[in-house]
Order: C-alpha cells, then structure tokens, then sequence
C-alpha cells in the first residue's frame, strides 16, 4: 500500500444476474489503478457460482454470502464489513467502471486527506441511448444534497475510506422500507462527517434496464421509504426545494399506485413548498389519468433522467 495508491477492495453484491456480473468483474480487474485492487462479490439471496473464481485467474477475487439483512443494503454491508482495504468502492452488479475510475479518484484526493469520499459522474444507458450525468461541482455539501438529489453521487461512483464509514458515517441503513433511497440517505450521512469529492467525468456505466412495471406495494415502499427519510433528516425542511423534490417523488408513486386523493394531497403539499416541482404536476396528470405512470417513466428513462 502507498498513501497515493492505497488498497481498495471493490464490493460487488449480486442477486442472480451472472452475465451482467462478468461484466462487471472484467471492468473492475481492467483497472489501471497503480495500487492493490481486490474484489468481494456478495451474494443476496443466491447461491454462489461454483467456478466463478477460476474464470479470473491471478486476480484477488472472494465469494461470500449476505449474512445480515436480506437486500442490497445488507449486501453490501456484508462486504463492508468482510472487506481488507483501506478504502471501499462499490459497483452494482448491472453497471460498469471504466479503466481510469480509481485512477482518477485518488489523482483527486491527494494531497487532502480530509477527503472521504469520492465520486464520479455516469453515463447512464437505457434502450440504447446513452447520456451523460455529470454534477457541476468537483465537491458536494449536505447542503447541495438537500437542496436536490440530481446532485447526489450514484453509489457505484463511490469509493469511501473504510474505518470513516464503519465509525463515522455508519454502515449502509437496512432498516429503509424496501430499501427505497438508501444510497442517498447514506450520501446523506457522509457528507455530514467528511468532504465529498467528485471526479467530474462520466467514469461509470449504468445500465437502466427497458420493460417491466412497478407492482403496486412497491410504489407504496417508495413512499414509505421517503418517510423513513425525512423523519431522519429534519433538516429537509429548512431547504424547500429538496422538501417538494422528496414530496413530489411521494405524489407520483401515490399516483401510480392508484391512490388519486392521497396523490393530490401529497402533490399539493410539494407545490407548497416550490411551485417548480415537476414531479407534482406529473402526478396529478397520472391521478386524473391523463397519461400512465408507465409512459412518463420510459420517457423520462430515454432522456437518461428518472421521476
């Protein structure tokens, strides 16, 4: 290990999707980070591929198990936890990194060790398009995040020290109702303890996947979840932009769960606090149902954007 290049351990957790985890560990081992790289894969709810190992030969590679919560959280907890290196990175199992992410990233940190965290932009892939996400800011404050999560960092971005995660920020909180924003209640977190930089390049691929529809209990996890947010951070509502981004997000999944009075409700209450809130007015068009909640969504997803 060097200060400039310290071990990392990049953590992979999986839920049956072998193709897309090749991938991903092909993009991870590519890495032309100078310094020691291994790689955990956390298997969620899954049996571990026999064999998978030997396909990476020479690379530091170790398969486990979730052995906390059942969940992306719980997974990646798992690995947090299980995990040899100085520092932490994290990748989806359906996204992938480009050679010079870590590179990057610790080029950005030297020199300040009071960074923590570093992130990069994206690109994000949907149906064949691909469009790029990148913050305008080389470093984020809790502010900026509260303010607006298009701010925020995508956690297969993120390379955290490990000892300020486990004693400082926390582990990932598996106790979110489906696990519905963990990242970004994390993100919330990290930045309340340790300066985020960011790499202002697009240095991750994200694969948003086409078809497919939300059931109706999960539409309602989501606004749960949001709940579960806002009562942990009180501060949302000193920052009336990020308060109606996080009430709009409500509205629309209120909506698209067929509950059109407690969508206009919550739709309202966004617009109360900003009457930019987009989010709002798609909501009440899918309440009175002038457009599906399926459409609005493909359409978003193919400019590279979400609701």
């Amino acid at each position: 290990m060097s200060e400039i290049y310290p071990t990392v351990t990049a953590v992979v957790a999986t839920h049956n999707r072998p193709e897309l985890l090749r991938g991903v560990l092909r993009a991870v081992f590519a890495q032309n980070y100078p310094g020691d790289l291994d790689v955990i894969v956390v298997y969620d709810q899954a049996e571990p591929e026999a064999g998978l190992a030997d396909e990476f030969p020479g690379e530091a590679l170790e398969i486990i198990t979730n052995t906390r919560t059942p969940g992306l959280a719980g997974a990646r907890n798992t690995g947090v936890l299980h995990a040899r290196g100085d520092f932490i990175a994290f990748c989806d199992d359906d996204d992938d990194w480009f050679p010079e992410k870590l590179t990057a990233q610790f080029a950005l940190r030297n020199g300040d060790a009071g960074i923590g965290v570093v992130a990069t932009g994206v690109v994000v892939t949907y149906d064949g398009d691909k469009h790029p996400r990148v913050p305008d800011r080389d470093r984020l404050t809790k502010h900026d995040l509260l303010q607006s999560r298009v701010f925020a960092a995508h956690p297969s971005s993120v390379v955290v020290h490990r000892q300020t995660m486990i004693d400082e920020i926390g582990l990932v909180d598996e106790a979110i109702p489906g696990s519905y924003g963990e990242d970004y209640e994390w993100i919330l977190r990290a930045a309340a303890v340790t300066e985020i930089a960011v790499v202002t390049r697009p240095l991750v691929l994200v694969r948003w996947h086409a078809g497919g529809s939300f059931f109706s209990d999960r539409w309602l996890l989501m606004v749960d979840g949001i709940d579960y947010i806002l009562e942990r951070e009180p501060e949302f509502a000193s920052h009336p932009r990020g308060l109606a981004y996080m009430y709009g997000r409500q509205a629309f999944a209120l909506a698209a769960a067929h509950r059109p009075g407690e969508a206009r409700r919550k739709a309202w209450n966004a617009l109360k606090a900003s009457w930019r809130e987009r989010r709002a007015y798609l909501a009440l068009a899918v309440s009175w149902r002038l457009i599906s909640a399926d459409r609005l969504m493909q359409m978003a997803h193919r400019r590279g954007r979400g609701i």
